[in-house]
């Protein structure tokens, strides 16, 4: 049985778990070596691997002659996750997101949360929903200089000194449209709670297969956000490039851009697969992060009893 597939069985077999955070962040050792200790006390198999930043960028996930985990717990924030589905790259593996950090829409458990997460775990009281990531490259004189998976968004910025460029949208090679305006993001469903909701983009359910093209202060206020299918190939060039004009994968330049590059965006291979339980949910994830109260927050309910005699 294949490493991601005993997870989604009903095997009661021992899992594989990688614990894995970022070296010096507050609590991430001590919560590791809790969780560490908890999955042993249940027969499970669990390794710690806490990084420093730079482990985040060079050699694969695997060390030589490592098997592969059923599972990757997650300590940190979404931050940490997007850093962890970059290093997994194309051998993907479910991952069990701890929030460690602000608001948290990958990591969604919380530390107290874990040890019961983890007997819903060994009940079968769970579900793996996959999730879109993309392939974007960077294209020059024909060659591709700069390829990047990615998992929330690939994003054109405009750059110093900060004018406005055009930006040409070819969709499955016909030309979309042209944007006037600072840039533009491509993002996934998971990404639309990211950059795209605070430029202005939709909610996308984020088990969708669809990419949600959001430009950033278009010139023209017609200009609006669409979302389009995964299944399609966007390209995305841009004639005449400011000085400091990028592209950006997940909060990362991967490239400058230059007169005459083209920026390809599709859908990926893998999918990045996270862990819910029956009680975390998507509107429940979006009730509690975004403070979908029914009203401001910290008003306070609404009193049903009359108001003083004379109050206007």
């Amino acid at each position: 049985m294949s490493v991601p597939q005993r997870l989604r069985s009903s095997s009661k077999a021992p899992l594989r778990v990688s614990i894995v955070g970022q070296m010096g962040m507050p609590g991430v050792a001590e919560l590791a070596g809790r969780i560490e200790r908890s999955l042993r006390t249940r027969g499970h198999e669990p390794v710690s691997r806490l990084v420093s930043g730079p482990d985040w960028h060079g050699g694969g996930f695997l060390p030589p002659g490592a098997a592969a985990p059923d599972l990757v717990i997650v300590l940190g924030g979404d931050g940490t996750i997007l850093r962890t589905a970059r290093w997994m790259g194309y051998g993907q593996v479910p991952v069990m997101g701890v929030n460690l950090g602000h608001l948290g829409f990958l990591a969604d458990f919380s530390r107290d949360e874990v040890d019961d997460v983890l007997d819903e775990v060994a009940a079968g009281r769970y579900r793996l929903v996959d999730h879109l990531m993309f392939e974007c490259e960077v294209r020059r004189g024909g060659k591709v200089v700069r390829a990047e998976l990615g998992l929330n968004e690939a994003s054109i910025h405009a750059g110093p000194p900060f004018s406005m460029i055009d930006i040409h949208l070819h969709v499955d090679g016909d030309l979309a449209t042209t944007y006037r305006c600072d840039g533009l993001i491509v993002a996934t469903p998971v990404g639309s709670t990211a950059y795209s909701l605070s430029a202005g983009g939709p909610l996308v359910r984020k088990d969708l297969a669809a990419f949600v093209l959001t430009p950033l202060n278009p010139h023209t206020l017609t200009t609006r956000t669409v979302v389009d299918s995964a299944e399609r190939r966007y390209e995305i060039s841009v004639p005449r490039p400011n000085e400091g004009s990028a592209c950006v994968v997940d909060g990362r330049v991967i490239a400058p851009l230059l007169p005459g590059d083209s920026v390809h965006v599709r859908r990926a291979e893998p999918r990045f697969s996270l862990l819910e339980t029956r009680h975390h949910g998507y509107y429940r994830t979006l009730r509690e992060k975004l403070h979908w109260a029914g009203g401001f927050r910290g008003a306070g309910p609404r009193s049903s009893a009359p108001p003083p005699e004379g109050t206007p």
